[in-house]
């Protein structure tokens, strides 16, 4: 069970999501692809989470187990895991990305592990904006 809290008020968000540091968050329990994912984000204008520090998700995701799919995917033309706005991941963050499997997309469990799955496997997702 995901405890969900209004922890900001400097943001409206829609129904459903979550205001937290001025962004707003939608966790959804509802498994996807990764694709799939993706594209639900996008269609809500928003993008698959995009982690800017360890504790982005602290206070309303604490004590969440499951695995959740993240907009951190391996791009095969810079040889290099990447956010989808083409930035780097912060090493902090993801210390063992050479590790992981290039053909894989990234779970992220907010308890701070990744996970290399398939991307045609379901998880929830978490969308930003």
């Amino acid at each position: 069970m995901i405890e969900l809290q209004e922890v900001s008020d400097c943001c409206s968000c829609p129904e459903k999501w979550i205001g937290h540091q001025c962004h707003c968050y939608f966790i959804s329990n509802e498994r996807k692809t990764w694709y799939e994912s993706f594209h639900f984000c996008a269609a809500q204008n928003s993008s698959l989470l995009q982690l800017q520090s360890r504790d982005e998700l602290q206070g309303f995701m604490n004590s969440s187990q499951s695995f959740f799919w993240i907009g951190l995917s391996y791009s095969e033309e810079h040889g290099a895991w990447l956010w989808k706005d083409g930035s780097s991941p912060n090493q902090d963050l993801f210390p063992s990305s050479e590790t992981l499997n290039p053909k894989s997309c990234i779970a992220y469990n907010p308890r701070q592990n990744i996970l290399d799955e398939p991307c045609e496997n379901t998880n929830g997702f978490i969308c930003k904006k």
